[in-house]
Parts: structure tokens; C-alpha cells; sequence
């Protein structure tokens, strides 16, 4: 293996752990109604690119992602961009008050949030709620 082989598999490996492992939908309006009309779990990450708090969540959400393959299998994950959708209906509909904000949604039932809150123990506990809903 030359050097510069060795230098963009090694940066490719170190880029892994940076990945998401779910494949979060973007949110556009209509999307969630849409997917609890379906019988979905649907897991909404309300979300800034600036946010540490979210940058948080999103690295715990994706380390138990990593671990339980059945929260992505069941689950569908959906970013909610902060910066632009703040003020959609939705938003205003479930009373979201500000960026880092998780919500599980099941048919017309909020089976729990968070709020600004970082603990692993806790978005397990959500990420679990929602798997239990969407085996129902």
C-alpha cells in the first residue's frame, strides 16, 4: 500500500464514527401527518446546525441507533430544521419551544418529548417508548 493510500483509507476510517447511522428525513410540511396516517412511529428531531444541545442528542441518538438496529428498522426519523420551520404549523400544533427538542408521535397520540435534555439514559427511554408504540 503506497502513502497516499494509506492516508485516504485512514481518513476515511476516521470519518465513521462522524456518519449518521439513521437516515433521518428532511421535514417538509405535510410529511408527518402523511406518515402517522400511515400507522407510523414517527420520531421528530427539532433541530439547528448551530445548536451544541442538538449536536448532542444527535450523537447519543446515533450511538443507540448503532446498538439497536430495530429503533431504525420500526422508527422513521425526521429532522425538523429550527432556522426555518420554527414557525410552521406544525411546530405551533404540538407547542415545540425552541430547538432540541425530541418528540415520538404515534396516530394522533405525543407518546413523550424532551426538551433540551442530553442524557443518554433519557432519549433512551424516548427511542424506547417509540420502538414499543410502533411493535404494537
Amino acid at each position: 500500500m503506497n502513502r497516499r493510500s494509506f492516508i485516504a483509507l485512514s481518513t476515511s476510517f476516521a470519518l465513521l464514527p462522524t456518519l449518521s447511522f439513521a437516515t433521518p428525513r428532511g421535514y417538509s410540511p405535510g410529511l408527518v401527518d402523511d406518515l402517522l396516517a400511515q400507522g407510523k412511529t414517527v420520531f421528530l428531531d427539532f433541530k439547528a446546525d448551530w445548536c451544541s444541545t442538538c449536536a448532542a442528542q444527535e450523537r447519543v441518538i446515533n450511538a443507540l441507533l448503532q446498538e439497536n438496529s430495530a429503533y431504525e428498522a420500526n422508527i422513521v426519523f425526521v429532522n425538523v430544521d429550527w432556522d426555518q420551520y420554527r414557525g410552521d404549523a406544525l411546530t405551533q400544533r404540538l407547542r415545540i419551544p425552541r430547538r432540541s427538542t425530541l418528540v415520538v408521535l404515534k396516530g394522533n397520540q405525543e407518546l413523550g418529548r424532551i426538551v433540551a435534555g442530553t442524557s443518554r439514559d433519557d432519549i433512551k427511554a424516548l427511542m424506547d417508548t417509540a420502538l414499543s408504540a410502533a411493535s404494537a
